[in-house]
């Protein structure tokens, strides 16, 4: 596949465009799924169009066996991690349906760290420690207001990897510093991380095959579902 170069606007962008089988099941019991985050759970694809997300793949997981489910997605595109902490503070809404939820999903904090590389690329650290502060409010949020809930949190996959190597070397670690922000808020929290880049990054031009859009395909989305289905089913395994 030819590769052609991105300019760096156009990479920060991706992610905040804007217009968004397995046998065992969890539990017997109801399902209330919830999703929260931004453009990659709301469903945006590698062409600027909507389509299903890797939270509609994770139902379709759920539903494989006899278990009703109520899903919830609240995901949009362009989310930062001050939107969806406002959200879980105030939309009285998402509130109720996260009192309610058995499972939510949080994909959430890539576009700090994009905004601050569009505005000033020498801050972009900055955005970094915003997302972090920011989930440690929204998972605290969600467990106050359901204490019960199984909480699962996205690990980016790499958003650059059409780039050429020396400019990779200043934007990966800032992907990776922010993943490990987010692992460690998510299990300080005791809540279950979820990373995605082993998966996609050594077959990312099948997954993400838009040179200048850093989205997945359908096929993208099914994998980051079954990597959270693993996870939902190793901790039912645990429990």
């Amino acid at each position: 596949m030819k590769k052609r170069l991105v300019s760096l606007m156009t990479v920060v962008a991706l992610f905040s465009s804007s217009s968004a089988t397995f046998a065992s099941q969890p539990a017997d019991r109801n399902v209330e799924y919830v999703a929260l985050g931004d453009s990659i759970p709301a469903g945006m694809t590698p062409y600027g169009s909507y389509d299903l997300s890797y939270t509609d793949y994770l139902l379709k997981h759920f539903k494989n066996g006899d278990v009703e489910v109520d899903y919830n997605n609240f995901a949009v595109s362009g989310y930062s991690s001050d939107q969806l902490k406002n959200d879980l503070k105030d939309n009285n809404i998402i509130r109720q349906e996260v009192r309610d939820a058995t499972h939510i999903t949080v994909t959430i904090g890539a576009n700090d760290l994009f905004q601050r590389l569009l505005s000033d690329p020498s801050s972009a650290y900055e955005g970094i420690t915003t997302a972090s502060d920011n989930l440690q409010t929204i998972l605290s949020t969600i467990d106050e207001l359901n204490p019960d809930v199984e909480v699962y949190v996205m690990g980016y996959y790499n958003p650059f990897a059409y780039y050429p190597e020396q400019v990779q070397k200043f934007l990966v670690p800032l992907n990776d510093a922010l993943n490990a922000e987010i692992e460690k808020r998510t299990e300080a929290n005791g809540d279950t991380f979820v990373p995605t880049g082993n998966r996609i990054d050594p077959h990312f031009e099948k997954y993400m095959p838009n040179p200048e859009d850093n989205h997945l395909n359908i096929k993208g989305y099914k994998i980051i579902a079954k990597e959270f289905w693993k996870a939902i089913m190793q901790n039912k395994k645990t429990k």
